[in-house]
């Protein structure tokens, strides 16, 4: 029997302000309607993910380090702003072996030159960016494809 599985949505500073802040760069959609898609994607995939937001990057880590005790098969992050100084949550994610997939919403490649550099994205299998919130459903996609049993 196959068993169901478990993968990890970690979003952090300010991502709860999806539809509220900056909206020509991150749209309109509110950050439930991220949370909708995302478990509308888990149960077409049958598997189960658990999403997790910080404003605070020690509560990010914490969270990263438990994954490596609860079966977390699959990592998903946006670290907003942490992606281009937070060293530490580079470390925690190299500390995981699980697949992992670092996401942005909005084009980083187009946008001011500190978001061009990702600290993080060296710890994980893949970066997506640009996509809009669609880019987690491709990141979920990616990641069950890379644990197919």
């Amino acid at each position: 029997m196959v068993t169901e599985v478990k993968l990890l949505v970690i979003n952090g500073p300010n991502i709860n302000f999806l539809g509220i802040r900056e909206k020509s760069v991150y749209g309109t959609q509110d950050y439930d309607c991220l949370l909708q898609m995302i478990a509308q994607k888990g149960q077409q995939e049958n598997c189960t993910i658990e999403v997790f937001q910080s404003n605070h990057e020690g509560a990010i880590i914490d969270r990263i380090q438990d994954s490596y005790f609860d079966g977390t098969e699959g990592i998903v992050i946006n670290p907003g702003a942490y992606t281009h100084y937070s060293y530490a949550i580079r470390d925690a994610l190299s500390s995981v072996t699980v697949p992992k997939v670092e996401i942005h919403i909005s084009n980083i490649m187009e946008r001011e030159d500190f978001r061009k550099v990702s600290v993080t994205a060296p710890a994980c299998d893949k970066q997506i960016y640009g996509e809009g919130l669609q880019g987690y459903l491709m990141a979920i996609d990616h990641i069950l494809a890379m644990t197919a049993r």
